[in-house]
């Protein structure tokens, strides 16, 4: 293994155990499923609108949903080779606060759609191979990669991200189910995952039972917590001197005269039988 690669081994290892990735459910079709998604804490929704997806959201309908769930999770705008005044037009609408582009939009095109939206941008990729992982690469100027598997319901092969050189968040996607999605995030340590089928009863409606055991799933990464050691009890010493610390950071009146300073303890007198004190000689250094 080259340096390189055990310093990404050894980041993607400190990146698994530290830190729980962010969760987005795509393929929201109706309130209920945003609103039980927000209420497990997703960090972001996917509304398609991709015409030859059994997934897709008529506008009206993705109205209403953002409506319900804006400013408590992000509302992602998911499209595919739509022409931009198209994508403007819907956000104007909708109110997108991410827009994922899952087809073959270049760089100029993402740049466009944040300049004209004003939202973030995802840039999603299938992951057939290592040309796929340097396309993605490109887009160094969107807000997150999304790294898709290489067909509906397929997972990647771990290997084809190890050459990714851009350090974007990457959001992860493609096969990711309540019973895998824990190894993959040990896998591809990702900033978050993404998931439309893993957890539905059918296409584009959740299975709330699913989507439950898919949270948990995720938060079962999570590293434990430690509990933090008390602090040390002060001595007698200590908490006296806080107190006139305290004290005298108290405001004085205009013109009051500054406390006394604390008399400090009288020599005792010595008594006849004190024994003398020595005499100290000076010595010159040897």
């Amino acid at each position: 293994m080259t340096p390189a690669a055990a310093t990404e081994q050894r980041l993607r290892q400190w990146w698994s155990v530290s830190v729980t990735p962010k969760i987005k459910i795509c393929g929201i079709t109706t309130v209920p499923d945003a609103e039980l998604a927000v209420s497990l804490g997703a960090w972001a929704i996917g509304l398609i609108f991709v015409r030859t997806s059994p997934r897709r959201v008529a506008a009206a309908e993705a109205i209403r949903i953002a409506a319900a769930v804006k400013r408590k999770t992000l509302v992602t705008g998911v499209f595919l080779n739509h022409p931009l005044d198209e994508v403007v037009k819907l956000h104007e609408r909708v109110g997108f606060d991410v827009v994922q582009l899952h087809g073959d939009e270049g760089p100029s095109f993402a740049t466009e759609v944040q300049r004209r939206t004003g939202a973030k941008v995802i840039k999603a990729i299938r992951v057939r191979d290592a040309g796929d992982v340097r396309a993605l690469d490109a887009f160094r100027n969107v807000d997150f990669h999304l790294v898709d598997g290489p067909g509906s319901g397929e997972t990647i092969e771990p290997v084809l991200l190890r050459n990714r050189r851009t350090k974007l968040p990457m959001l992860l996607a493609g096969g990711l189910t309540p019973e895998n999605v824990a190894e993959m995030i040990g896998t591809f340590a990702p900033f978050g995952v993404d998931v439309a089928s893993g957890v539905e009863a059918e296409p584009g409606i959740k299975d709330h039972a699913k989507l439950e055991a898919f949270f948990a799933a995720v938060r079962s990464t999570a590293p434990a917590k430690e509990e933090e050691p008390a602090a040390p009890e002060l001595t007698e010493q200590e908490k006296l001197a806080e107190r006139v610390a305290a004290v005298e950071r108290l405001p004085r009146a205009e013109g009051a005269p500054e406390p006394p300073a604390p008399a400090e303890a009288a020599t005792p007198a010595p008594t006849q039988d004190d024994p003398p004190a020595p005499t100290q000689t000076a010595q010159a250094p040897s």
